[in-house]
């Protein structure tokens, strides 16, 4: 199911640059880092200036889209390799990082590898151990690198990445409220696995 954008461009720079906006600012398909969770990550990737973020498995662009917002003359590559998710990402930056965003198609552990050197990366998708160490060897001194795991095997290589590398490894639990037939309860996102580090 493709979720249309809520929120026109008016309402979201009413917002502010503060990474975090509400998922309704993006189309996309389900499968979007979720707003906390992207808040959290940026905590961590701390947009600068005229610096570069690559957003490996950008999905809907949100977090590329969010980085190019946070700070003057921030710019972001993505890389996807489904082209309908590619083409979504690209019509979310046009709306809301025009300029600032590109879309680059492909298997990420190939297109990695033509890309220009980072100051952060954020995996999202595909955090395969060759992916997550060839955005580690590509990453700036100093950079930062995020990236979140929801399932059991990339937990793995999150773990044996920190292992050799350090940085914090941390889990995300998030639960919305939701009516509950005349009342309210709480809805959990699923749990993310986040591993941030600086080189």
């Amino acid at each position: 199911m493709i979720h249309e954008p809520q929120l026109s461009t008016e309402e979201i720079d009413a917002l502010g640059i503060v990474p975090g906006l509400p998922d309704e600012a993006f189309e996309h398909d389900g499968l979007i880092t979720k707003r906390h969770q992207r808040a959290t990550a940026f905590a961590f990737l701390r947009p600068a200036p005229g610096k570069l973020m690559w957003d490996v498995g950008t999905g809907s662009g949100a977090m590329a889209i969010e980085w190019c917002r946070a700070a003057k003359d921030a710019r972001a590559i993505g890389v996807e390799q489904k082209p309908e998710r590619a083409a979504r990402a690209r019509r979310n930056g046009e709306r809301l990082a025009p300029g600032h965003f590109e879309v680059v198609e492909g298997p990420a552990d190939v297109v990695i590898e033509t890309l220009p050197a980072p100051d952060a990366i954020f995996i999202g998708g595909g955090a395969s151990q060759k992916v997550v160490e060839g955005c580690w060897d590509a990453l700036a001194e100093d950079g930062r690198l995020v990236v979140h795991a929801v399932t059991v095997e990339t937990e793995v290589v999150l773990a044996n990445m920190n292992e050799s590398h350090g940085g914090q490894l941390s889990r995300i639990s998030v639960e919305i409220s939701n009516p509950l037939g005349s009342f309210r309860g709480f809805v959990p996102y699923r749990p993310v696995t986040q591993w941030a580090v600086q080189k």
